[in-house]
């Protein structure tokens, strides 16, 4: 199809009418009423590029959509925001046709119903490299933000870390069928935005953060944002029975899966008092930095996980 045609195919997957969207696909940009954004606008965009964020050859066309839009909405998550609409931008090389196109955008399609976002807009464009950038616009009456934890809170975790990593390497090494890898398998392919979660801790939380490039990393943001140290409990971090599995499966220390793998998409959260849905895996205190603590002690802890401009 040339490009007016597959513009018409994406319109007749994405379109969905939506309270506060005015105009969708089809002009030259979307129209959203200000009026039905009360509270604050919460706006983030995320890319996902072939052969950086993931290898085409383990992944289905659809599940490449889901994953697209799902990265982008999980930072939605970590802010406590409702989403509200999308706008997903493709770049297509040569290599993908009409059919794997449809497949992408349903993928798309799929997890913006999933979240309650509808695609609105985008643009297509040709290049020599596969990428997709999603836009995602939500609403909430308090953003939470990576600056707010105090010594004393504690650090609570909704999702799993680590499954992701672990699918990825099955895949890797052609084991991805095998039963002990099927949780861990469709946590890399299918992960999900946990947007209830971080509705639930919107109003209560200090400082949140989605795990996207690893336990560690990620929590070192928090850790250095809000001027505080944080400590991990090792025996919580080992606690995940699906990770264990597939660990041992392939022979590797769960904690370094779960402390360095990313892509989980799993929620962090500081707070004074637990909140549903999340589960304990360390405290806030005064100091500066990141710590393990296990049976044995207490150890520094590299910020170490995903960085793009590093190999």
């Amino acid at each position: 199809m040339d490009e007016g045609a597959r513009i018409e195919m994406l319109a007749r997957i994405f379109g969905a009418s939506v309270p506060g969207v005015e105009v969708g696909i089809g002009d030259d940009a979307a129209v959203l009423s200000a009026e039905h954004a009360r509270g604050r606008i919460v706006w983030t965009i995320d890319e996902q590029v072939e052969g950086s964020h993931f290898q085409r050859a383990l992944l289905g066309w659809r599940d490449i959509g889901w994953r697209s839009f799902m990265a982008a909405a999980s930072d939605l998550a970590a802010m406590g925001a409702a989403p509200w609409s999308a706008l997903c931008a493709l770049v297509l090389p040569d290599d993908v046709d009409d059919t794997a196109l449809e497949q992408i955008a349903v993928g798309q399609r799929d997890a913006a119903v999933a979240v309650g976002a509808p695609i609105v807009g985008g643009n297509l464009a040709r290049g020599t490299t596969l990428s997709m950038a999603t836009t995602l616009l939500g609403t909430c009456d308090r953003a939470v933000t990576r600056s707010g934890a105090r010594p004393g809170d504690g650090l609570w975790m909704a999702g799993h870390v680590g499954l992701a990593a672990a699918g990825l390497r099955a895949l890797q090494a052609g084991r991805g069928s095998e039963p002990s890898f099927g949780a861990a398998v469709a946590a890399w392919r299918g992960p999900r935005a946990l947007i209830a979660e971080g509705r639930a801790m919107g109003p209560v939380a200090c400082a949140a953060i989605d795990v996207s490039d690893g336990l560690a990393r990620d929590a070192g943001h928090i850790a250095q944002a809000s001027g505080v140290e944080l400590v991990l409990d090792e025996v919580a971090l080992r606690s995940d029975t699906e990770l264990n599995e597939a660990a041992a499966a392939l022979g590797i220390d769960p904690l370094e899966l779960a402390l360095h793998g990313g892509e989980d998409y799993a929620l962090v959260i500081a707070s004074p008092a637990p909140i549903e849905g999340f589960r304990r895996i360390g405290e806030a205190r005064s100091g500066r930095g990141l710590g393990l603590r296990s049976q044995s002690g207490e150890r520094e802890l590299e910020p170490r996980g995903f960085d793009h401009f590093r190999k």
